[in-house]
């Protein structure tokens, strides 16, 4: 996009401004804010990995559970860090049950009995929690959720599964290989009506697709980042996830200092400068000045498109929209968005601002300046506004925000991330929703595609959203329409709310405290080690550019099951693929039998059509696995992973993997993450079988590349290549052990 120029080779700081650079210099690499940061933290090792070792952990209620089961299972004692339960994603979804509760009661026994912080229930969300309590500059902090990103405030935000936390809360280290570091430079000044989601898709559009930044860290410097309040910039921040970068950093300034000193904490700050002289390995220009408002299309946040150009062109967008879901459901679930078009004019159905990126506090205010003196309709429009926390609620109350929006007509909901993971506000089938949220993918919403059930959601800035609902819900921009901004007013946080709600337990654990199950809370079933050769199943075949954790096991009624690992599993690829799961159980049921020493007559066959002989089954292992492109993005729940792990999945076969927070799920519940060639076609169809000969001593050895068979269902045989590549020598152990918990048990026995 104009707005954004991609320099795709090394800068160099030279007179405070960046310029072209051959190569670094010596020692100029380390002159960045993020490797400063990053060598403050590291466990220095001569393979060549970083050994990060973080200031605090972060985790909701979708993944606590499973956080603190496995790390029990692992031997933990005592939280070692700060570690904070939030209870944000509340889910709602186990009406009429005890599943929910049960789950925040478990979380508050953990936290006394190990020594950690609990929020209850929509006190604050996961993220705005930890900017107002957590954060410091020069500090990380490791969170369960891919939105942990406090870059804005100096504070390193890393996003990965729960496994990685577990390695934290028994003192080990997050390792990773260094990363490149990307320079954002900002100039210029923002226009009137546009917001920081305007920006953050802006860049999305520009760099995610062509995978400019994956797991590199983007570092925001500049004249721009003067010129930004402290939420526009946490509101850009908190975006960069889905860019597909490791994390973000931010210089720092007296408006940290304030935001810090406001917080209670001034001793937090420090100032963080790009260094003369400092090299970057490529280079983003952001001129603020000529950015837009935006739009991001269904299904992803890349999907960018200019919002003048959405209004003056809809038929033409949305017709894309209805193809790309024709194609992604295979006619299971159709969008029909070009009835929405009146008179040329696009009618919007709901309108949502939200959670980490929409709700906070200027972003509500900007939205009730845009609505004052108007409604949002007595129509079928409706919109909602979700404060980020309880002391962002008061301070919108104290400062008449809400009572603004509230005559407007507005509804205002609890501190809750329901609408950005499909438990809350789930729209209409075949509606149409703006949200001011992190995620547009499908079902992220609520939708289920395998039932015909689904709707769309476009994102934008709460700017635009207001500006929409001042229209009765007529897509509208906020650059179109006159408003006067809110006028300023002295910012207060007030932390006596958290005073008088949380329990803070962090250096005080009790050991003797008793951990409260409910029914639904299980133990993780055994998992089994690496055999000496393997036999795979294929349970699924995903053709899609992009496969999602939210794809792979679905938000929302989902989160009901959380604690349960063999009941949340047989929603793996509900919305997706719903054979799967029958699928995955018929292999696993065959392993099973082989494991009792059995050789079932299905079993036979394919060990006949390979040329094996029974025999060949004692030292095999049975075991499914998922075929897709480039899986992975999306959240950072483990349950992507571990769901097929419990289901007796062993792989999974792709061409690279989105992020590297799902790949570290697949290796940490013991999955070996294959990649083809990408000049290779796969030709494999569910049903199918791959047979991997001595794979555990290739896995023991470091080996990269793993010849295979594919047998098709016909009895055909096919040479199949699959690489196991950039595995750290404590991977290869998790792999072998057969997950994260059997490699710490092993220690332990020791």
């Amino acid at each position: 996009m104009d707005m954004i120029r991609l320099i795709d080779n090394g800068v160099t700081i030279q007179s405070g401004k960046p310029v072209a650079a051959m190569a670094a210099q010596t020692g100029a690499k380390e002159k960045t804010i993020a490797a400063k940061i990053l060598a403050a933290h590291n466990h220095p090792a001569q393979d060549g990995q970083l050994h990060i070792t973080f200031d605090g952990l972060i985790s909701h209620d979708i993944t606590y559970v499973g956080i603190i089961q496995t790390a029990r299972a692992s031997g933990l004692t005592r939280f070692p860090v700060p570690y904070v339960l939030t209870n944000c994603h509340n889910s709602l979804c186990a009406v009429g049950g005890t599943i929910n509760e049960d789950d925040h009661v478990f979380g508050l026994s953990a936290a006394i009995k190990y020594g950690g912080d609990y929020v209850p229930a929509n006190q604050a969300v996961i993220h705005q929690y930890a900017r107002e309590m957590m954060t410091g500059c020069g500090k990380m902090l490791l969170g369960s959720d891919s939105h942990t990103r406090y870059g804005a405030i100096g504070t390193m935000g890393v996003g990965e599964g729960g496994p990685e936390l577990v390695k934290q809360l028994l003192q080990n280290t997050y390792d990773v290989a260094k990363p490149q570091v990307v320079l954002v430079w900002l100039t210029g000044e923002v226009p009137h009506g546009v917001g920081p989601h305007d920006a953050a898709i802006a860049l999305c559009g520009a760099v995610y697709k062509n995978g400019f930044v994956k797991n590199k860290i983007l570092e925001f410097a500049g004249p721009g980042v003067k010129a930004l309040p402290m939420d526009f910039r946490i509101g850009i921040d908190v975006m960069t996830t889905e860019t597909a970068c490791l994390s973000s950093i931010w210089e720092t300034d007296e408006k940290v200092e304030e935001y810090l000193a406001m917080h209670g904490r001034p001793d937090a700050y420090r100032a963080l400068r790009v260094e003369e002289g400092a090299y970057y390995d490529s280079c983003i220009e952001i001129d603020l000045s000529s950015l837009e408002p935006m739009a991001a299309l269904p299904f992803h946040p890349s999907e960018a498109v200019a919002l003048r150009e959405l209004i003056a062109n809809p038929g033409d967008y949305l017709r894309e929209v209805e193809l790309r879901a024709h194609e992604q459901f295979g006619g299971k679930a159709e969008l029909h968005l070009t009835d929405k078009l009146e008179g040329g004019r696009l009618r919007i159905d709901q309108g949502v601002i939200a959670g980490c990126s929409g709700g906070m506090y200027d972003n509500i205010a900007e939205a009730a300046s845009i609505l004052r003196g108007f409604d949002v309709g007595c129509g079928d429009f409706s919109l909602s506004v979700y404060p980020p926390s309880i002391p962002v609620n008061l301070e919108l109350i104290r400062n008449g925000v809400q009572q603004e929006l509230l005559e407007a007509g507005a509804l205002f909901k609890p501190c809750f991330c329901g609408p950005c993971f499909g438990a809350g506000d789930v729209p209409a089938n075949n509606a149409l929703s703006i949200r001011h949220t992190t995620r547009n993918f499908p079902n992220r919403e609520g939708s289920k595609p395998g039932n015909g059930q689904l709707a769309g959601v476009i994102l934008m800035d709460a700017r635009s959203i207001a500006a929409t609902a001042r229209n009765h819900g007529v897509l509208t921009s906020a650059a179109d329409i006159g408003y006067d901004a809110p006028k300023p007013v002295m910012r207060v946080f007030d932390a006596a709310v958290y005073k008088k709600r949380v329990y803070f337990g962090f250096g005080n654990p009790q050991p003797d405290h008793a951990l409260k199950f409910g029914p639904n809370i299980t133990e993780w079933p055994k998992i089994p080690a690496l055999a000496e050769n393997l036999l795979m199943q294929v349970a699924s075949v995903l053709r899609d550019p992009v496969t999602t954790t939210d794809e792979l096991i679905p938000s929302g009624e989902t989160s009901s099951y959380r604690s349960n690992p063999l009941k949340l599993a047989t929603f793996a690829l509900s919305r997706r693929d719903p054979e799967y799961v029958a699928r995955a159980n018929a292999t696993h049921a065959l392993e099973l039998a082989r494991q009792d020493g059995l050789v079932p007559p299905e079993l036979e066959t394919v060990l006949q059509k390979l040329h094996l002989t029974n025999d060949a089954a004692k030292t095999m292992q049975l075991g499914s696995v998922i075929f897709a492109n480039k899986p992975g993005d999306g959240s950072a729940r483990e349950q992507a992973a571990s769901c097929q792990r419990v289901l007796g999945g062993c792989a999974n076969i792709c061409y690279e993997f989105a992020t590297k927070r799902y790949r570290s799920n697949c290796v940490n519940w013991g999955m070996l993450p294959f990649t083809l060639d990408p000049k290779a076609e796969f030709t494999g169809c569910p049903g199918d079988f791959i047979y991997v000969p001595d794979v555990k001593r290739k896995v023991k050895a470091g080996d990269e590349v793993f010849p295979a068979k594919l047998l098709h269902a016909d009895g055909s045989l096919e040479d199949l290549t699959l690489y196991l590549k950039n595995t750290s020598a404590e991977e290869r152990e998790l792999l072998l052990q057969g997950c994260l918990m059997n490699h710490y048990a092993a220690q332990r026995r020791a």
